[in-house]
């Protein structure tokens, strides 16, 4: 258990110290193990789906754990947004000074989340200039639009889509908008494109020249400035000149008409780009370093030529300092290379950045050949080291087994690592990081329904936030 006083510090009496103290709060074992090397972390249960909370015993924490944004409130307290990707909704968590969940309640059911929410961002104005602002992506197709919540709104709405039409539509993972610092006067919006059909994925841009204005800007697909669509044609080790090439009239565009400009504007198809994030630090360029992830798909069908990543891939896109829409495109792991850095991969999803650190989250796409449980990476960005930080765990040999393998014993890699976000600073414990744990055959008809919506009545999985201290940043 890690406690510190609520008092002033005696080296410095100015600063405050956090009253947090990080132990396990739920009921619910830590569905993870730690790996080789990472022996000293302290994992901690946050929350699943089997919690009761003091102020709120009706509420269940839904299942399939995603995307996340933290704010510490004026009072000390702490609120907490969670996509719950496959109940189509979003929980609100509100956390006492100790950071001890103390209610629940959906800021978004499914009725007015639409489509599954996977990953995510919380904007605010002193890193984004505009907000807070949770944007959280629908990602059922191509229709599926990202919607902008207010973190502090009125429950009573939850029923009700807070779609956002100027970010266009996509197949989405997450809009992650840049910091102020990287482009002042502007709000750049970098967006993955879940899409495995005909066009696959894009890595799209939205620039605004209003700070936080998220509806009158222009749309943009990313493309190699030779015009090579092709994925598998770019190599770890060389630097691609790219250009956000115009989507004209974007909001009067269905997704299907987006989709159908990819061929016209020759942008890249990737096989399915994921979650996106960017680089941490005081130096503004960082800011300009965009990181994402393609999570790959099975080389048949429309991949039958394998133009496309199968077991995944981390991009960094640096961009210009004077011009968001040119820069520079890099492979940094490839995981169709089953001799490279990156052998191990089994589909990375989720992607988090610090100063020093990609942390890469795998969601396994159960192609048959998995040799390990979803992994969550670490991945130097000086060195180029990548090792394995902890692998979830389905518990197939504890007492406990039947509860979390429904219909027997889960298969390799059917669990997945998501939504992880540093927390650090909020809570103002360093090296701190939140994880979403989606076990998806642990399921029961008690979880069906606790959205309050009426789209996904039989939705029945569970899921865990854990929290990972002394993990280096």
């Amino acid at each position: 258990m890690f406690a510190v006083a609520g008092c002033k510090s005696e080296e410095n009496p100015t600063v405050a110290v956090s009253d947090v103290v990080l132990k396990n709060q739920s009921v619910t074992p830590v569905l993870a193990k730690k790996q080789a090397g990472f022996e000293n972390l302290e994992i901690y249960s946050l929350i699943s789906s089997d919690d009761k909370l003091d102020q709120s015993p009706g509420y269940i924490f839904g299942g399939s754990a995603d995307g996340a944004g933290i704010l510490k409130n004026t009072d000390g307290t702490y609120t907490m947004l969670v996509n719950n990707e496959d109940n189509f909704a979003v929980s609100r968590l509100m956390l006492d000074k100790t950071f001890k969940p103390v209610k629940g309640e959906y800021l978004l059911n499914s009725d007015g989340g639409v489509w599954r929410l996977c990953s995510a961002t919380m904007a605010t104005p002193e890193i984004h200039g505009f907000g807070p602002t949770f944007l959280t992506c629908g990602e059922s197709g191509q229709e599926s639009r990202t919607h902008a919540l207010n973190p502090y709104g009125d429950v009573g709405s939850a029923s009700i889509s807070k779609e956002v039409a100027g970010l266009g539509r996509w197949s989405a993972e997450n809009a992650v908008p840049l910091p102020k610092t990287a482009y002042s006067g502007k709000t750049v919006i970098v967006i993955g494109d879940d899409d495995s059909d005909t066009y696959g994925g894009q890595v799209a841009m939205y620039v605004a020249n209003t700070v936080g204005d998220l509806e009158n800007g222009t749309l943009y697909m990313l493309k190699r400035t030779d015009g090579n669509q092709r994925e598998m044609d770019m190599k770890v080790g060389t630097k691609y000149p790219v250009e956000f090439v115009k989507i004209d009239a974007h909001k009067t565009l269905t997704g299907a008409q987006i989709n159908g400009k990819v061929n016209d504007l020759k942008a890249i198809k990737f096989g399915r780009v994921e979650d996106v994030d960017y680089g941490k630090g005081s130096d503004a360029a960082k800011a300009r370093e965009v990181y994402f992830t393609v999570t790959g798909q099975g080389n048949s069908g429309v991949n039958a030529d394998y133009s496309r990543s199968k077991y995944g891939r981390v991009y960094r896109v640096t961009l210009d300092a004077a011009d968001p829409t040119k820069g520079s495109l890099e492979v940094l792991l490839d995981g169709d290379d089953r001799a490279g850095v990156a052998k191990t991969f089994q589909d990375p999803d989720n992607i988090t950045i610090t100063e020093n650190y990609a942390y890469i989250q795998e969601d396994p796409n159960g192609y048959g050949d998995e040799t390990h449980d979803a992994y969550l990476y670490q991945y130097n960005l000086k060195t180029g080291d990548l090792k394995p930080v902890l692998m979830i765990d389905h518990r197939r040999t504890e007492a406990d087994a039947a509860k979390y393998n429904v219909g027997g014993q889960s298969k390799v890699g059917s669990w997945e690592i998501s939504g992880m976000i540093d927390i650090s600073d909020a809570i103002g414990v360093p090296n701190t990081f939140s994880v979403g744990l989606q076990s998806h055959t642990w399921t029961d008809a008690k979880y069906k329904k606790v959205d309050g919506g009426s789209k996904r009545p039989d939705e029945s999985q569970a899921s865990q936030i854990v929290i990972i201290k002394g993990l280096a940043r």
